[in-house]
């Protein structure tokens, strides 16, 4: 696989490491297997930064939105945008009649097929991969591979935006919302622009970078940067504050207001006009 693609196998390393504890958030069974030696050693590699339980809580916090989207708002189509070895297809409670598309380059898919070759799908729900470049037009080969423009989708987008330059970021997330049936949701991530030059982050930063996936991008404005690309914020949260802490966070959380912080954020949108926003507001 591209350099790029190897940081999947070690956010499923840290997946792993959370599955095996007895507290643990989630149970991620395929983690170990999706995850590989190659997982483990940039485990150890970047570690660091916080970003152990950081990744647990953000798979814990996704993990429930996804969740309350397909249960609660009917949602049926689901696109995983840099799925990575993400293995909620198998392992979340999905509703009948849910279709999960997941995107990433063609080398990944491949070999997260071979490594899952042996695992029983699961019975009521659809699993469609698309083998895509996200930098060029991807919404061709959605749609050739069934996916419905006209109906609701629950885009999520882990563990991406920081390895875009801003443009691509904003363009992205633009497409994202223009293609956006009402009652639509957006789900992911994104880190401050200072997280991007924390001297106490510099190992793992470094490392990123020498391994050919430097983090690119960062805001210390959030719901700004969504909102211009056409979305309607529910709610962004920093690990460790109310509904994104799951007693998992070990460090301070400083108010938004003060400067010079390095943070990250886990975001859930809603489509502008669907009367959604309105109610969660």
């Amino acid at each position: 696989m591209e350099a790029v693609s190897r940081t999947a196998q070690w956010t499923a390393a840290a997946r792993a490491l959370e599955t095996e504890r007895e507290d643990r958030l989630f149970a991620d069974p395929y983690a170990r297997t999706v995850a590989d030696r190659i997982g483990f050693e940039l485990l150890e590699r970047y570690a660091g930064g916080g970003t152990v339980p950081f990744l647990a809580i953000r798979t814990a916090y996704l993990d429930r939105a996804v969740v309350e989207a397909v249960e609660e708002r009917g949602i049926r189509q689901v696109v995983f945008l840099a799925a990575g070895m993400d293995t909620r297809f198998f392992r979340l409670p999905w509703p009948d009649g849910v279709t999960v598309y997941e995107l990433d380059r063609p080398a990944l898919l491949e070999a997260k097929a071979e490594m899952l070759k042996d695992e029983p799908r699961p019975a009521g729900r659809t699993r469609i991969t698309v083998p895509v470049d996200l930098t060029q037009d991807w919404t061709g080969p959605l749609k050739e591979a069934g996916w419905k423009s006209e109906e609701p989708v629950l885009w999520v987008v882990e563990g991406l935006l920081f390895f875009l330059p801003e443009q691509a970021v904003r363009t992205l997330i633009s497409t994202l919302s223009a293609h956006a049936a009402p009652g639509s949701v957006l789900l992911g991530d994104v880190i401050s622009r200072t997280a991007l030059v924390n001297p106490l982050a510099r190992t793992f930063l470094t490392a990123l970078e020498d391994d050919g996936n430097p983090w690119l991008f960062g805001t210390e404005e959030p719901e700004a940067l969504l909102a211009d690309c056409g979305w309607a914020v529910r709610e962004v949260r920093q690990p460790g504050e109310d509904g994104a802490d799951f007693d998992r966070w070990p460090y301070p959380v400083p108010a938004r207001s003060v400067p010079g912080v390095p943070r990250s954020f886990l975001f859930t949108c809603d489509l502008p006009g669907t009367g959604f926003e309105e109610e969660a507001a």
